[in-house]
């Protein structure tokens, strides 16, 4: 029904950039609030960034001032701007977004994640 496929992930040297998109697609009316998650190695999946439909973001302590998350409505596509990245943010980085369906019942949101994509920062 809904599929989310992350891009722009890779290896970069600790102070480069990389920026990340994810492209939603499927039978969405509507993508309410839109997240990045990202697991290390031997570590639980935390919380990166989100934002919300009207733009409202959040951020995780650990990337305030380095990373960017935004997103295009109209194209159902959320980005991370990751600059000044740090070996510890290497990570496997997922996307994910709460998707409105249209459905039997009306109008049902539901949780969809993507499948990862690799980060890694040499020092």
């Amino acid at each position: 029904q809904v599929q989310l496929v992350e891009s722009g992930g890779g290896l970069v040297q600790a102070g480069g950039s990389l920026r990340l998109s994810c492209a939603a697609s499927g039978s969405i009316v509507s993508i309410n609030t839109m997240g990045w998650y990202r697991q290390g190695p031997g570590k639980q999946r935390e919380l990166v960034a989100t934002i919300t439909s009207g733009g409202s973001t959040n951020y995780a302590d650990s990337v305030k001032g380095r990373f960017t998350i935004s997103r295009d409505n109209t194209e159902n596509t959320g980005y991370l701007q990751m600059n000044s990245l740090k070996p510890e943010d290497t990570a496997v980085y997922y996307c994910n977004a709460d998707s409105v369906l249209k459905t039997a019942w009306g109008m049902r949101s539901y949780s969809y994640w993507g499948q990862g994509t690799q980060v890694t920062v040499s020092s």
